[in-house]
């Protein structure tokens, strides 16, 4: 009984279940602390001094960890979904990013989802394949 090795092989399961398990881990570990849309707007409102520090130290964070995670994987070997071509993303640049997608597509975000979705969203559509 002759076995392949193409894409429907070991290799091709092993690679499947490699990107399985990572997206589950980013899942589960972006979920353990992530701020909604709704926290996050409460924030800001509600500490005058500081909030819109925090809110911006946050989507920073968000950023740079969404851009590690889609960095993982590719290296895994996934699909690149956003594609930076040499430019550089600053941090001041995370705020107005998140803002632009919501109100692009106001009607597809609630209040209660995480504000990693967002930004994901935000830098996908800004800096596509």
């Amino acid at each position: 009984m002759a076995t392949t090795t193409g894409t429907s092989g070991w290799r091709g399961r092993w690679s499947l279940r490699r990107m399985l398990a990572a997206c589950v881990l980013l899942v589960l570990a972006g979920q353990s602390s992530a701020i909604s849309i709704r926290e996050l707007r409460t924030l800001e409102a509600t500490d005058k001094d500081h909030g819109e520090a925090y809110v911006q130290y946050y989507l920073v964070g968000a950023m740079e960890g969404a851009l590690e995670a889609h960095a993982f994987a590719v290296r895994a070997g996934a699909k690149p979904l956003m594609c930076l071509n040499g430019r550089r993303l600053e941090p001041r640049m995370a705020k107005p990013l998140f803002d632009g997608e919501l109100r692009r597509n106001a009607g597809l975000y609630e209040a209660d989802m995480p504000v990693q979705l967002v930004l994901v969203n935000a830098l996908v559509n800004a800096y596509a394949c």
